[in-house]
């Protein structure tokens, strides 16, 4: 190995585990304030990719299908709510919350001509579509069954995740799709060439990375989300509404991961089951940090994506097992320091 290839190897070890990153902050995020370990986390990724992919090639993408079938759910079981507390006269408001993104999606995507809007509008419109499917993933799915046990809601998440892979090859087909670069653009960096795209990923995931920082520590609804997180009980009783603190939590995660399909869209192919891998390599960073510390998950996350691409030049056959394998220590490392009586309470 020269310097070349260990420059070349480090920068798409970065790269994913930039990606990495973004998966295992949701993933600590939804898991701190819901108790849910969300193994679907990785579908955003790839619905997100896909459905950029659908815009440049100049169609609609099925995931907008999926957003309106979901929110006309939302919206059937909140006014059967409301019917049971005669409530009708919320139904207006009820209406207007759940419909109002579908139809302006559906009204804008109609009016004009897929092929000549900028990549910066795609983006914008990816993201408008894939970003709202946490909040209604979790009004279905999760919050009827908000008080189970962790495990429960564990199977509970490995059932949604089956269920978005099926849904997701029956809207993109079994074939794989890698969208457009946002830039083309490389320099040396001596006598090894830096890809412009792997720097915006990086400066994109950083940048991301700092925005959740000041969220959480510096406004009043993200500290709102981490009183949640330590104890809900108490965050109730001031105050804070936890369903809704579920819902943003989800909101977060959806974005998290639409965002990162966006990053890692244009430099590997993705297809309609991709998330499953992307969502584990994820977990692996995120046990890392014990599912609570957003730091040591980052750091875990690049460390993950380092050792994945060194492996890949080494031991290529064997990439997959050491990476996994990395998650043995930590969880052993867990179960001996964890008193199970305070996990349970």
């Amino acid at each position: 190995m020269n310097l070349s290839i260990l420059t070349f190897l480090t920068q798409d070890g970065l790269t994913t585990g930039a990606i990495y990153a973004l998966v295992a902050l949701a993933l600590v995020l939804v898991f701190a304030v819901t108790r849910v370990i969300l193994v679907s986390q990785g579908d955003f990724v790839a619905f997100s990719a896909l459905t950029m992919a659908s815009f440049q090639a100049g169609s609609l993408p099925a995931t907008l299908w999926l957003l309106t079938v979901g929110a006309v759910a939302v919206c059937i079981k909140d006014i059967w709510v409301l019917a049971k507390h005669r409530a009708l006269g919320r139904i207006p408001f009820v209406l207007a919350m759940h419909f109002t993104v579908p139809a302006v999606l559906w009204l804008t995507l109609s009016a004009i001509d897929l092929n000549s809007l900028g990549d910066g509008w795609k983006v914008l419109l990816t993201l408008a579509v894939v970003a709202p499917l946490g909040p209604i993933l979790y009004r279905l799915i999760y919050q009827p069954v908000a008080q189970s046990s962790v495990l429960v809601l564990l199977i509970l998440s490995v059932a949604l995740h089956i269920s978005l892979v099926g849904i997701g090859l029956w809207m993109f087909g079994a074939e794989g799709y890698r969208t457009q670069p946002f830039t083309n653009a490389s320099f040396m960096l001596g006598e090894a060439m830096i890809s412009a795209q792997s720097l915006l990923v990086l400066l994109v995931a950083i940048a991301l990375i700092g925005a959740l920082y000041l969220f959480f520590g510096h406004t009043m609804y993200g500290k709102a989300l981490r009183a949640t997180a330590f104890n809900s009980e108490g965050a109730q009783l001031v105050g804070v509404p936890t369903t809704m603190a579920g819902s943003t939590a989800f909101f977060l995660s959806s974005l998290i991961g639409a965002c990162s399909g966006l990053l890692i869209g244009p430099i590997t192919t993705l297809y309609y089951d991709s998330g499953f891998l992307i969502s584990l390599k994820g977990f692996v960073a995120a046990i890392m940090g014990g599912l609570s510390s957003y730091p040591l998950a980052a750091l875990g996350a690049f460390m993950v994506g380092l050792i994945e691409s060194y492996a890949t030049f080494f031991a290529s056959q064997y990439k997959e097992v050491i990476v996994f394998t990395l998650v043995l220590p930590f969880l052993l490392w867990l179960s001996l320091t964890t008193n199970p009586l305070d996990e349970e309470h």
